[in-house]
């Protein structure tokens, strides 16, 4: 299964460390993982917000679930990728679930 993985990015200095941990755990479980704050890494450092979450959008459409992180109830981002996956009756997976 191909997996999402969206939560807060803009405004933690964190995120890159908590994205990464998450791909590695969904990975060893057998999952196809798509990890916005690695692929956003690799953008120019002048890409606006809506560029990076048109590149979000991108990978969320090639996945079949989404996976939460903890806090993504704060961030207009993952909101928005939360209704998406909702719209596309996605499965949806919350970090605060048992892993």
């Amino acid at each position: 299964m191909r997996i999402y993985i969206s939560g807060a990015i803009t405004g933690t200095d964190d995120y890159m460390d908590r994205f990464a941990k998450v791909e590695k755990r969904l990975t060893k479980a057998g999952y196809t993982v798509y990890n916005p704050a690695n692929a956003n890494s690799y953008m120019p450092e002048r890409t606006t917000y809506e560029q990076y979450m048109k590149i979000s959008f991108c990978l969320l459409e090639m996945a079949e679930a989404i996976y939460m992180l903890k806090g993504w109830e704060n961030s207009k981002g993952a909101n928005r990728e939360y209704g998406y996956a909702l719209g596309r009756k996605m499965k949806i997976f919350m970090e605060d679930d048992a892993w």
